[in-house]
């Protein structure tokens, strides 16, 4: 992976105008009127590099529904509180159903009351970005709560084989209003240096998690984080990833940076279109593949 310094201001800029341009934007999730509504127009990026610079374009101060991008944060909670015995309930293969993140969330609640635990994966972001403004958009957290059949079902089904062990409506709502996390791409790609720092805040210096931790949620990103898209990304853009329905997606070059796109319209597997294309875009312009010799 190359690291020698590259004209990221010229390469964002030249990017932006190019996602600006694409006809093919793909479609905006519509499962709730929160997400459904928002124009498909929209595109961001920021990039926080390993030395604390930071280089943005487009609407990277806009915030956005996180979705599942949030499971990333809650993994790496869930990791801190129950260590690795989180893996006799969450596998590692990628699979097209999501639920293993509400396994996560019934963890969570292994130690703390509902409010309790989103009030805490809430201050844990707002840490790992240094930004107190991140919030949880309600508007969002009901319509997932009012539309979640299915995340309903597969919640009882997995209470049926005893791997929920908390209420259903309980985990449920910690999972809801995770997901439900507003974040612009500038604090997205904050929150993601301790993955591109080998588990430190690069900044603080203080350990978020330990290296192999690190390493290990990288990748999961890399296998799964992009629902039946994630060897279509890791052949494409070379990083680990997580996408999220509101159209972002946090991408970790190791060492080098932490990446935020965000374009609402997806392709049919549920990724942002734009975001994708246009981290495949910064790949080539920079060589920051995992897969490319160094």
């Amino acid at each position: 992976m190359h690291s020698h310094s590259h004209d990221l201001e010229a390469i964002t800029a030249e990017i932006a105008a190019e996602m600006a341009q694409a006809a093919d934007r793909g479609r905006v999730a519509d499962y709730i009127p929160a997400l459904g509504s928002i124009s498909p127009a929209h595109f961001g990026m920021a990039i926080v590099l390993a030395d604390g610079s930071i280089h943005v374009a487009g609407d990277a101060e806009v915030p956005f529904s996180i979705q599942s991008i949030s499971k990333v944060f809650s993994l790496t909670m869930a990791l801190g509180s129950v260590g690795d015995a989180i893996w006799q309930r969450v596998g590692r293969e990628p699979s097209g159903s999501a639920f293993n993140s509400i396994i996560v969330c019934d963890m969570l609640l292994g130690r703390y009351e509902p409010r309790e635990a989103i009030g805490d994966l809430l201050r844990f972001v707002r840490a790992l970005a240094d930004d107190s403004d991140i919030v949880i958009d309600e508007h969002v957290a009901r319509g997932e709560a009012e539309t979640g059949f299915r995340n309903f079902a597969l919640a009882n089904y997995m209470a049926a084989f005893g791997n929920i062990h908390h209420p259903v409506e309980r985990t449920l709502g910690l999972y809801f209003h995770q997901c439900a996390i507003a974040m612009s791409c500038r604090q997205l790609a904050l929150s993601g240096r301790y993955l591109m720092a080998g588990g430190r805040n690069p900044v603080t210096g203080r350990s978020v998690v330990s290296p192999q931790r690190a390493r290990r949620i990288n990748a999961l990103m890399l296998t799964c984080g992009h629902y039946d898209g994630s060897g279509e990304f890791a052949f494409r853009v070379g990083l680990p990833g997580k996408s999220g329905v509101g159209g972002g997606i946090l991408a970790i070059a190791p060492g080098v940076a932490s990446i935020a796109v965000w374009s609402p319209g997806l392709n049919e597997r549920g990724n942002s279109q734009l975001g994708t294309l246009a981290l495949e875009r910064l790949v080539q312009k920079t060589g920051w593949s995992i897969f490319d010799p160094a």
